[in-house]
């Protein structure tokens, strides 16, 4: 058999397992509704699945901003930072997010998967162990692949289990100690305990990393994260441009100075990648100068209000969902190919949502994760609520 028919077999193969992912063509700008391409033709959807929390993608301010770095800083540097140099909006930006996460310093990646991917290599060596959430994303995973530390992993929150794989790590020998977890689960939209996983850091002198990509801008006091909410100091905080702040790209590494420095000297992600694009830059300092003014603390009240009574209206319909307060609500189907039915059937609705099955999460827990923006109005839940009740009778899901 030739590679390509191997190739074939395994991707017919995830067709007939229900586990395919399509992918759906926008033709404009991201936001509470949105017009995707279908059969040659453009139609309006209300989108229940974008990251988006805070609905700036589409917002003037960021935009502006954007065109006008465009004019005074051009596309890009036209190469890595330590080559061609640093954009004065570069720096700008790795100071402001280091404040706003009471951080001494920060560093931009490409991506936070870059950032997390180039952590944890030039920090932590064979001597050294690191103890990760077991559904930490994969950046996470990667990035701790990468590195010679001893690795451990504890059930999801699971402070008990996390303890003992701490202490297993000091009975090896471990010199430097890290505890690596995700702020949000973003598959479920459950917090880490932070304030436990402090506690037990200072008990066994370990650093804490946390991943806050579902957390920075709207989580928190000013929307400083997870670590605000739980009002806790970590070590080490990874985070991302393309979410609340903004929705377009790039990621950051915030920490001590030391730590930062490192980073820019041995991260090969940030070494062996151009810089992020000033316009990107730009439109993320607008991004914090919103969240950090009186019309963020609005937004982020709109968001939480409009997660509340998006759970509400699921619940009155029979729906199964996760428990939590987080934007982020998992609308549990169990099997793959209920959740692909359901969501092609909401489609049909025209409400745009995304079936995750195997392996994005685990086998038996297929779900929707349906996400909050605080861009939704009360009349585009009610529209998206009716047409699950109507989606669910179709398909059996309720």
């Amino acid at each position: 058999m030739s590679v390509t028919q191997e190739l074939d077999e395994t991707l017919a193969q995830i067709r007939a397992d229900g586990l395919w992912k399509s992918e759906r063509v926008l033709t404009g700008t991201q936001g509470a509704w949105v017009q995707v391409q279908e059969a040659g033709a453009s139609h309006a959807v209300l989108n229940l699945c974008a990251n988006n929390y805070l609905g700036l993608a589409d917002n003037p301010r960021l935009i502006e901003a954007a065109v006008q770095a465009l004019q005074t800083h051009g596309l890009g540097m036209a190469s890595v930072r330590f080559i061609c140099g640093t954009s004065d909006l570069h720096r700008t930006l790795e100071t402001r997010l280091a404040k706003f996460l009471g951080q001494e310093d920060a560093i931009l990646y490409p991506a936070c998967f870059d950032a997390n991917g180039g952590l944890f290599e030039p920090l932590l060596g064979a001597e050294d162990a690191i103890v990760s959430d077991a559904l930490n994303h994969a950046s996470i995973i990667d990035g701790i692949r990468l590195c010679k530390a001893a690795r451990f992993r504890y059930a999801n929150r699971d402070l008990e289990d996390l303890e003992q794989q701490l202490r297993q790590a000091r009975q090896n020998g471990a010199q430097r100690l890290w505890i690596a977890t995700d702020g949000v689960f973003s598959m479920d939209g459950s917090f880490a305990p932070l304030k436990e996983i402090r506690a037990l850091a200072d008990k066994y002198e370990a650093w804490v990393m946390v991943d806050d990509c579902h957390a920075a801008g709207f989580i928190g006091t000013q929307g400083a994260g997870t670590p605000a909410r739980a009002g806790v100091q970590v070590e080490v905080v990874s985070g991302t441009l393309g979410k609340a702040l903004g929705g377009s790209a790039g990621g950051y590494i915030a920490a001590k100075q030391a730590v930062i420095d490192l980073l820019r000297q041995r991260s090969r992600p940030y070494l062996f990648s151009n810089s992020l694009p000033p316009a990107v830059v730009a439109a993320a300092l607008v991004a914090l100068d919103l969240v950090e003014s009186p019309e963020g603390e609005a937004l982020r009240g709109r968001l939480m209000q409009q997660g509340l009574r998006w759970r509400s209206l699921l619940e009155d319909a029979g729906f199964s969902l996760l428990a939590g307060e987080h934007p982020i609500v998992p609308v549990m189907l169990g099997e793959s190919h209920k959740a692909t039915d359901l969501a092609e059937a909401l489609w049909r609705r025209g409400v745009y949502v995304t079936a995750f099955s195997f392996p994005v999460v685990p086998r038996g827990q297929a779900r929707i994760r349906t996400q909050i923006s605080a861009a939704l109005t009360d009349a585009d839940l009610d529209f998206a609520a009716e047409a699950f009740v109507q989606a669910g009778a179709e398909t059996g899901a309720v």
